[in-house]
């Protein structure tokens, strides 16, 4: 049987699966609460590999697919919001891909996407634009594009995941375009964590760089990133991004402000170099995990929040597209990795994109298997 075929009934078999309660212990033998049974449905289905999901007020949630469409659930019902969808340029791993929802939607009613898009004279770009939602629902109206000019090259490591900080920062992850120069290169927007404010798109005030000549360069957060998939914030404030290796490290990184993350595959495209090379100038930040040998495909993923969930409260859950799990990574209050645990109730729906935190503690989860996805809803019991 194909692939495609076997897992399109498996996953159709699939409604509910449980893990076994049993307690964590991490690396010092501290034993810790148990890990709740997970109850997973499909909570939305019919979609072709949703890159996002988002929550929206009134029970519904926005979902966007790789391709250019872009959607609103309510209460069962889906239906396709009037959205320019021939605007997007969609090729292979690039199209319309992060979402985020305004903090104050329910007056400002805006959103915002990263998607591809063409330019004047024929080319492409990847960029960050904000959209007004009309108050049915049912379509929005571009506001303005908030920062674009993120290289692009046939699509490959195109980014690109968005966040709101609790400060009201707009973080933006972009991927470094398969080019050697760009993460090291502080006048390219590739391979970089960016942060501006999400209303104005004006660099936000304290990024290190902030009065450089080069506008670019005033947008940067931090650099030296292959790919960055999934970013979150934890209980503390701090930020952190999930990255795509080669054909090893995968990595979840803390963030700091201007920090260099050493990712420098030069001359041509070198993936032989070492996802942090420390042999570069000036101080180099590693990963606070890393897959090793071989990558997950390590994606998007937000800390779960919640005494419900047991020892998994306070942990980052992290999607996988080739392990097809989550992984959940509990680190103690200074970053050090404790231990990880991926629940057999999460390894039965394909590849997994997306994570987002419902607003009673539930985990919304993207597949993206290509044909049948859907979003599941992850329920600790």
């Amino acid at each position: 049987m194909r692939r495609t075929g076997f897992v399109a009934l498996l996953l159709a078999a699939v409604a509910a699966l449980v893990v076994p309660s049993a307690p964590v212990v991490d690396a010092a033998g501290t034993r810790s609460a148990a890990i709740p049974t997970l109850r997973v449905t499909r909570q939305i289905t019919g979609l072709t590999i949703p890159w996002d999901v988002q929550v929206l007020p009134g029970g519904r949630l926005l979902v966007d697919e790789r391709s250019g469409r872009l959607i609103v659930w309510r209460r069962g019902v889906k239906h396709v919001i009037a959205f320019p969808t021939s605007t997007v340029w969609a090729a292979v791993e690039t199209g319309l891909m992060g979402l985020a929802v305004d903090p104050s939607f329910t007056s400002n009613r805006r959103i915002y996407t990263c998607q591809g898009a063409f330019t004047a004279g024929g080319g492409h770009d990847i960029r960050v634009i904000a959209w007004r939602m009309n108050a049915s629902f049912t379509g929005v109206r571009r506001l303005r594009t908030l920062i674009s000019g993120f290289p692009t090259t046939t699509g490959r490591h195109g980014g690109c995941r968005l966040l709101i900080t609790r400060a009201g920062a707009l973080i933006v992850g972009t991927g470094d375009a398969a080019t050697g120069t760009n993460p090291q290169n502080l006048r390219s927007l590739g391979g970089k964590t960016l942060r501006l404010n999400r209303l104005t798109g004006a660099p936000w005030p304290s990024n290190r760089w902030i009065h450089a000549a080069s506008k670019n360069r005033r947008y940067i957060h931090t650099y030296g990133h292959r790919n960055v998939q999934g970013l979150a914030q934890r209980a503390d404030g701090s930020l952190w991004s999930i990255e795509q290796g080669t054909d090893r490290d995968d990595e979840v990184n803390l963030l700091s402000n201007g920090g260099n993350y050493g990712w420098n595959p030069v001359p041509g495209y070198d993936e032989s170099t070492p996802m942090t090379d420390y042999s570069l100038p000036g101080p180099q930040i590693g990963a606070r995990w890393s897959s090793g040998f071989p990558t997950l495909a390590t994606s998007g993923g937000t800390f779960v929040r919640g005494k419900q969930w047991g020892a998994l409260d306070g942990t980052l859950a992290v999607a996988a597209l080739k392990a097809s799990e989550v992984v959940f990574m509990k680190f103690g209050s200074h970053g050090r990795l404790l231990w990880t645990r991926a629940p057999a109730a999460l390894q039965a729906f394909g590849r997994l994109r997306s994570i987002t935190d419902a607003p009673n503690g539930d985990l919304l989860i993207t597949t993206s298997n290509g044909s049948n996805d859907a979003v599941l809803r992850v329920h600790p019991q």
